[in-house]
């Protein structure tokens, strides 16, 4: 498994260069020592050269006679004469002089193939193991071979290999926890970017005023992480900045709505009583007079209407605290359904409750808001023959669950991140039987929110669910 982080994988990559480093000495080592110790073999052949092997000659048929003197043990003797192994023996021990040795066909073979150049070769011989072995040309024209085991080098180099090991692993291990530690001091000052940009992440930025945490601590900038730093300081300042002026600006609109909003109370209560007094009037109007008027008192009542919408915006916006009673929510839904079913008697009207009534800790007022907005809503936009549901239930202990549903034609899948925005319609999806300020589901998200819950929606054709979902205890 490949390391993921960036420690593992710095702390990795120093442990895999190490262990080449280490493979590449130990090989080395090896290989010299093991050419020394061969070398010296060779020196000690090329002195004691034919001589054994030429005393294998006069044993009268008894190899034991031949001189042995000065030989080490192991030394092994053979004699070529004729193309054939005439002599062979082996120094057996101090004690007695030589041993006498029969050699396969195979070995005999191995023996004959040597270059008869007074150069030290590595041959195999099944009998006896690895050997260093010199040729020469005997005086009477015979070839005379003499050998040492290779038995004392290879055990040599094995000792050492096995001490490279030991050593290796250890320094790997000491290598890899201080190296582990070396990475995580110098990588400190990454995890604090890390650690701002996790704070920076957690924080509502899309709305309100946003105070940025403190800056990283200002690194060497020659270094990368110090360039990392300085870096994600100057991003941060921009973000912070830009969210300043967002704020402000946000600030500005919502003093505009609310100042807005109650300078167009009294006008607009001075056109309804005028219109009040105009239609009381006893005398003749005129038709064309009646219905201007009739269309006055409608217009200003849809405006009054958009005025208190803004105007509950900007206290929520505010941050204006809410009502906190107990709230019976099926009963708010009840209602609720039962006057969009006066207003809608064309749409088919449904609803799904559970058995025992769910009470929560909120504002009864703003929160029957909510369910008559969501059912205007898909009374408004769906056709005439639409099901609407709205049901109530609680999935866990700790929260309720309104949705309201309809098999409508549904709202277009570009729509549905922003359709609880301000102003924003899916009239295109939909058929508008009345209009709309665009305001009723932003009002919904914000009395939601205010009560610290969620709202949702999924929207295909045939299928619209719009969730709410409110925490029971206060």
């Amino acid at each position: 498994m490949r390391p993921r982080t960036l420690r593992a994988r710095l702390v990795a990559g120093v442990l895999v260069l190490l262990a080449f480093a280490c493979a590449t000495i130990g090989v080395a080592a090896s290989l010299v020592l093991e050419r020394f110790m061969v070398e010296r073999l060779d020196q000690q052949l090329s002195m004691t050269v034919g001589r054994f092997a030429a005393s294998l000659e006069h044993g009268e048929g008894n190899a034991r006679r031949a001189d042995s003197r000065g030989q080490s043990v192991g030394t092994l003797g053979v004699r070529f004469a004729g193309g054939r192994v005439t002599d062979a023996a082996v120094v057996a021990s101090t004690t007695v002089d030589n041993t006498g040795l029969t050699l396969s066909d195979a070995d005999a073979a191995v023996l004959a193939a040597v270059p008869v150049d007074g150069c030290g070769h590595t041959v195999e011989l099944s009998a006896l193991d690895d050997y260093r072995v010199m040729s020469i040309t005997g005086a009477d024209g015979d070839v005379l071979i003499t050998g040492l085991p290779l038995e004392g080098v290879n055990a040599t180099v094995h000792r050492l290999q096995f001490g490279e090991a030991v050593v290796f692993a250890v320094v790997m291990t000491v290598a890899g926890v201080a190296g582990a530690i070396w990475v995580r001091l110098s990588l400190r000052p990454l995890e604090r970017v890390a650690a701002t940009a996790r704070r920076v992440s957690t924080l509502p930025l899309s709305s309100g005023e946003v105070a940025l945490p403190d800056r990283v601590p200002d690194e060497d900038p020659r270094t990368e992480i110090g360039q990392v730093g300085a870096a994600f300081n100057r991003m941060l300042g921009h973000v912070g900045e830009a969210l300043a002026r967002r704020h402000a600006s946000e600030q500005r609109m919502r003093t505009f709505a609310a100042d807005a909003g109650h300078e167009l109370r009294t006008p607009l209560a001075t056109i309804r009583a005028h219109v009040e007094l105009a239609r009381r009037n006893p005398g003749d109007v005129p038709e064309e007079v009646a219905h201007a008027l009739e269309r006055i008192d409608a217009e200003s009542s849809r405006m009054g209407t958009l005025v208190d919408d803004l105007l509950l915006l900007a206290r929520l916006d505010a941050g204006r605290p809410l009502a906190r009673d107990q709230v019976d929510l099926t009963r708010l839904v009840i209602d609720a359904t039962g006057d969009a079913r006066v207003s809608g008697p064309g749409h088919h009207w449904r609803l799904e409750l559970p058995e025992e009534p769910v009470t929560l800790v909120g504002d009864a007022d703003r929160l029957y808001q909510v369910v008559v907005n969501l059912l205007g809503n898909a009374r408004a936009h769906t056709p005439p023959g639409t099901t609407v549901t709205a049901s109530v239930r609680v999935p866990d202990p700790g929260r309720a669950e309104l949705t309201v549903t309809d098999d409508g034609p549904g709202i277009p899948e570009e729509l549905q991140g922003e359709i609880f925005e301000r102003f924003v319609r899916a009239d295109k999806a939909r058929s508008r039987a009345l209009g709309g300020s665009g305001l009723g589901l932003a009002i919904v998200k914000a009395v939601v929110a205010a009560h610290v819950g969620t709202t949702a929606v999924e929207s295909r054709p045939g299928r619209t669910v719009f969730r709410v979902t409110l925490p029971i205890s206060g």
